[in-house]
């Protein structure tokens, strides 16, 4: 007879109840009232269950263990009374003892899911791998019903990620190896941008429950995010070896083919997909962006447009092809775009790719003012999603004037691995990094590679993973870093990017814009590489800005004050590196290389120590593939027309030019406040 089904005389039910919720606040007093109810009906079986659990609470195991063992004689079909009898076990260090109790309360009760969990971290302890591996597997599939899970998952989805993350935080501090409350964490932390954390955590995680999938997926894609593709894709095709044929395994693989470089096999992957279930809107539009990548303009075409036929709903489908620089919509796709935003339930994410490509349709038609509307109405959206303080990037400036002094690289002299390979395309997205990639992608000794994230993961590698060092930051941490170290950074990022070189050419390019905020790092471990940075007018960089919808990553992007104090401080820590490490970087105008583009390009290949080569002129006919937005620009030769394109905005541009504080009067000189002090 199971022991939940017992009745006792005088009605204890409701003191029972107080007892059980007594358990987890004040087991003393839950043992005490416990006592009581068997004063009065000696035998009491739930009242010596709780009484048993009460004194393992109060860390009386042993004791616990003389009232739990004859009760589970007693009542051999209780489940509960079997999980306490195995946990009080391994408490007082009987764990081989533990498992066959632990054992016995899941197979009276599979859906226990702590029974299962309590099972599977007793197993990691003796050393049972696979024993513990195939009960992690059932806690996972039996968790979904915890409340403390259910409770974090829902203000996950909510986006209420702080509050997830201190119930998670609780959870994991009750139980260590809750690998459901580790994927559920990690997930949190990927959201508040703390990707490293993120790894470390889904590989503990993973390390417990290597057969948790929905954690290898997860690995997986943070580990392509932070351009880590080689392991990310051992990863995915671990997940194939269980799932040949899932369908977001095998889109997951193409993905991260695509990162490695691999455009043709990656469209192949989707192409494959799609002739299995080609109603999958999302396959078709990253179809179109690896066509769009090797060049094939009208694949692309016909890619995005299937995805708009299978959801017209679909904003993002839509966007993309109103992206494409040399393709304008229809008049009837014009219309179908603002019939969609009519839509009273259409999604805000949906809503916002709208208005960037209806926005992206009428400034191809010349009118401006309705496009403006359009583009503001989209970051107004996107705005509203993301998290972003311009002055922490201010501050971030601050903190890299006071540390990167003249003094400081004086006394590191010798540090780094003396490579000359990396060639780094700097600045701010939208000002012609891609064609200063592609000037120099064309030369015969260069490669051009693509945004690459490595340096970013390993400027985030150095920060404290504990409190241990509260107010420490990035790159303050760099202080710290000694000269073996700063060697072993130089060698891991050339190791990390060797999977990106196909062509065997000395030289290769990381045309990650960002990398501008991590010039000091790039001097102290790689001082022999080259820095480019390409600027361009501060209006015209701007709207170009405001105008674009990014994927992620640039969250000063969408409000125009925003833009351009972000701009400021960029130039500002530029201004501040000239200073101390006066010719370590050479600056390209976007507008020098478009009036006078011939002198421009033979002063760029000077400066890398390379001869002039006729095909870095003709740019336009490298086929290579380009995994930008600017893909179809630079298979163009240049036109100056687009120089003043940002004049037809200029009577909305006023929180712009505030922001900038008088940077658009002087480009392209620097004014002498912006400049920084050794």
């Amino acid at each position: 007879m199971a022991i939940s089904s017992l009745k006792a005389s005088d009605n204890p039910e409701l003191r029972l109840a107080r007892i059980e919720q007594l358990l987890g606040t004040d087991p003393m007093l839950a043992e005490q009232q416990a006592a009581e109810i068997l004063a009065e009906i000696p035998g009491h079986a739930m009242a010596l269950l709780f009484q048993g659990i009460a004194r393992r609470m109060r860390k009386d195991a042993p004791s616990a263990i003389e009232i739990l063992e004859p009760l589970c004689k007693r009542f051999p079909d209780a489940p509960l009374a079997h999980l306490q009898l195995g946990l009080a076990l391994r408490e007082v260090r009987r764990s081989a003892d533990a498992v066959a109790p632990m054992r016995q309360a899941v197979a009276l009760k599979p859906s226990l899911s702590s029974a299962w969990l309590a099972l599977a971290d007793l197993l990691t302890e003796l050393g049972d791998t696979p024993g513990a591996d195939q009960a992690f597997t059932m806690y996972i599939r039996h968790s979904a019903t915890e409340p403390a899970l259910m409770n974090a998952a829902a203000a996950l989805r909510a986006g209420r990620v702080a509050e997830a993350r201190s119930l998670l935080a609780a959870l994991l501090q009750q139980n260590p190896n809750d690998v459901a409350a580790m994927c559920l964490q990690a997930d949190a932390l990927t959201r508040d941008g703390l990707v490293g954390d993120a790894e470390a955590l889904l590989k503990v995680c993973l390390q417990l429950a290597p057969s948790y999938r929905d954690a290898r997926y997860n690995y997986a894609v943070i580990l392509m995010r932070q351009d880590k593709s080689e392991a990310a894709l051992q990863e995915v095709n671990r997940l194939l070896e269980a799932e040949p044929v899932n369908t977001g395994i095998r889109s997951l693989k193409a993905a991260v083919l695509a990162r490695l470089g691999e455009y043709e096999e990656s469209a192949r992957v989707y192409e494959s997909l799609l002739g299995e279930q080609p109603n999958q809107q999302k396959v078709w539009t990253s179809l179109g962006h690896v066509l769009r990548t090797l060049g094939q303009r009208d694949r692309c075409v016909e890619a995005y447009r299937r995805a708009i036929a299978l959801a017209p709903e679909y904003g993002e489908a839509y966007w993309n092809l109103a992206n494409l620089k040399t393709f304008q919509p229809t008049d009837a796709e014009l219309e179908s775009m603002r019939a969609q935003l009519c839509k009273p339930g259409l999604a805000d994410e949906d809503r916002l790719h709208f208005h960037f490509a209806i926005g992206k349709a009428l400034a191809d038609r010349g009118d401006f003012s309705d496009s403006f509307e359009h583009f503001a109405e989209g970051n107004r959206i996107r705005r509203q999603s993301i998290s972003h303080t311009p002055e922490e990037m201010a501050a971030y400036v601050r903190r890299c004037r006071t540390l990167f002094t003249s003094e400081f690289f004086k006394q590191r002299e010798g540090y780094g691995a003396d490579s000359r390979d990396p060639i780094f395309i700097i600045g701010l997205p939208r000002t012609g990094s891609t064609l200063v990639e592609q000037i120099l992608a064309s030369h015969s000794g260069v490669e051009g590679t693509r945004e690459l994230f490595t340096l970013s993961s390993i400027a985030m590698s150095l920060l404290p993973r504990t409190s241990a060092a509260p107010g420490l930051h990035y790159p303050d941490v760099l202080k710290e870093l000694g000269k073996d170290t700063s060697r072993e950074l130089g060698l891991s990022y050339l190791e990390q990017t060797r999977c990106q070189r196909k062509l065997g050419t000395p030289y290769f390019i990381d045309k990650m814009p960002n990398n501008f905020a991590h010039v000091g790092l790039i001097h102290l471990i790689l001082p022999s590489a080259r820095i480019i940075d390409v600027r361009r007018h501060p209006l015209a960089c701007g709207v170009s800005i405001f105008k674009h919808l990014f994927a992620s990553g640039q969250n000063f992007s969408y409000r125009l004050e925003d833009i351009g104090a972000h701009y400021r401080s960029y130039v500002e820590l530029m201004a501040h590196f000239d200073a101390v490490l006066p010719g370590r970087i050479y600056r390209v105008h976007y507008e020098s290389l478009v009036k006078d583009t011939e002198a421009e390009v033979r002063r760029l290949l000077d400066y890398c120590e390379l001869a002039f080569e006729e095909a870095c002129l003709g740019f336009h006919s490298n086929r290579r593939s380009v995994y930008t937005p600017s893909s179809e620009q630079v298979r163009s030769p240049i036109f100056r027309e687009g120089l003043d394109h940002w004049h037809h905005y200029e009577p909305w541009l006023g929180p712009l030019r505030a922001a900038l504080g008088g940077l658009d009067d002087t480009y392209p000189d620097v004014p002498w406040f912006s400049v920084g002090t050794s």
